[in-house]
């Protein structure tokens, strides 16, 4: 069989016709005139090679065939609707979908506890699931569809077929335990210096941005750990003469869930890190994950 040769318009006609048993009713409901239903009709009825819907007293009355035809004409519009629905642009946030986000925890702290809400109000059917980026762009699961959208402050060198976009900055911070005694309240560069340090590092290297500013200056900090969280580091420095340069709101909220944490401004120049959401042609014009990225966007500009 040559579907080609076929009119699927007729499907929804003898749907129609099926629930209205009524020519009248049916040209109405398809916003047709009763000749044109008439001539579609005779078209309907030659496709199936029997008369379908015979005329009745009042109105029509499905032929056995009719009968039997019925649910499965149903099944096709439900489906060819549903399809449909799939692609139309104003309901595809009703579409049941997971979203893979590369990122890291500071990220997930900056970000879900705003996003989630928008989530689950406009897309219920949405999953999104979050993995740590371990300090590397995701070139391969973006490319293949295991990834759809990494997040971070540390993407650069992308390939053409990538896009990317600016959507939070932020400076640091240096996070201490107000008992720190070598602090003494206040905090210079050699009193800075004369403290213990921990970084975050999600490769390994212990030389990060402080490291090098304080390069220029031909000084050197201590570092006794690096750890792969933005987060846990603040349970260290609680309580302890531990410092930790770090993202003015990871610092936030560390002090707002430890009150032994205090804030210091960095007594060195840093430059505030950009951080970037960053995604392949392969999801740039799929309506769903363009909403998100926008909600991201306006999640972290606000």
């Amino acid at each position: 069989m040559n579907i080609t040769v076929k009119d699927l318009n007729l499907l929804k006609l003898f749907q129609v016709l099926y629930q209205e048993r009524s020519v009248s009713a049916a040209a109405e409901r398809m916003h047709l005139s009763q000749p044109a239903l008439s001539h579609k009709l005779a078209k309907l009825r030659n496709e199936f090679d029997d008369t379908l819907f015979a005329r009745a007293p009042r109105g029509l009355t499905p032929t056995p065939r009719a009968h039997q035809l019925a649910p499965m004409v149903q099944q096709l519009i439900r489906s060819l609707e549903s399809f449909y629905d799939y692609c139309d642009e104003q309901s595809f946030l009703l579409r049941k979908d997971r979203i893979g986000i590369y990122s890291t925890d500071y990220i997930e702290q900056l970000l879900v506890p705003k996003l989630l809400p928008i989530v689950r109000d406009q897309a219920p059917n949405l999953q999104l699931v979050f993995h740590n980026t371990r300090g590397r762009l995701p070139r391969t699961e973006l490319e293949t569809g295991a990834c759809d959208l990494a997040i971070a402050g540390f993407f650069d060198q992308l390939p053409e077929t990538f896009y990317q976009q600016k959507i939070h900055s932020e400076g640091f911070c240096v996070l201490a335990s107000r008992t720190n005694q070598t602090l003494d309240g206040k905090l210079d560069l050699d009193t800075f210096l004369a403290c213990d340090h921990l970084v975050t590092t999600l490769t390994g290297d212990l030389d990060g941005i402080v490291d090098k500013a304080l390069e220029q200056r031909g000084r050197k900090r201590h570092v006794v750990a690096g750890l792969s969280s933005f987060m846990s580091p603040a349970l260290l420095v609680e309580g302890s003469d531990l410092l930790i340069t770090c993202l003015q709101s990871v610092a936030e909220e560390a002090c707002r869930r430890m009150p032994d944490l205090v804030r210091y401004p960095v007594p060195i120049e840093l430059p505030e890190v950009d951080i970037l959401q960053t995604w392949h042609q392969r999801t740039h014009e799929d309506p769903l994950r363009a909403w998100l990225r926008q909600q991201i966007q306006a999640t972290l500009a606000g």
